[in-house]
């Protein structure tokens, strides 16, 4: 039989080689991800008839400039282009323009499909009055801003007839 003889064996050189490659593997990780606050659901309802102006900017998309909107049970039923520009968009485009809620929902998708930037501010009286999606903070004109006054609800439809 083989005599065993016992060694004192410091921690230290492994708990070092431990921290090393710790650190390593964290210097060498995905690229940190700012937090974000958390992001819920908002409290704003849509009116059954109400109207609106909206101003788009942003992107390349084709609903840009500036709309004044009339709404009945959750459909655009009248848009007029304040500029020259968005009266061109709603002749090639006529039924372009959303409700408060359909850009509403545009943000809520955003930010379950993990979008860098969608965020709404929200004005005394309630509705959003800013709206604002970026879906890649690293991607030239995919992003998307949508101004929102003069909301008023109606108590019936004025516009189109």
């Amino acid at each position: 039989m083989t005599p065993v003889r016992s060694t004192f064996r410091s921690p230290l050189p492994r708990l070092a080689m431990v921290a090393g490659l710790v650190c390593a593997a964290a210097a060498c990780g995905e690229p940190t991800v700012p937090t974000r606050p958390a992001q819920t659901a908002t409290a704003w309802r849509e009116p059954p008839a109400y109207a609106y102006t909206l101003r788009s900017t942003g992107g390349e998309r084709e609903l840009i400039g500036s709309f004044r909107v009339w709404v009945r049970a959750g459909q655009v039923v009248r848009a007029a282009g304040l500029d020259a520009g968005s009266r061109a968009v709603l002749r090639r485009s006529p039924t372009i323009v959303p409700t408060i809620g359909m850009l509403v929902r545009e943000m809520e998708r955003a930010r379950r499909e993990g979008a860098d930037r969608a965020e709404a501010q929200y004005a005394a009286a309630g509705y959003p009055r800013r709206i604002t999606v970026d879906p890649s903070a690293t991607a030239a004109d995919d992003e998307a801003d949508y101004e929102i006054s003069d909301c008023t609800p109606e108590a019936r439809h004025h516009g189109a007839g």
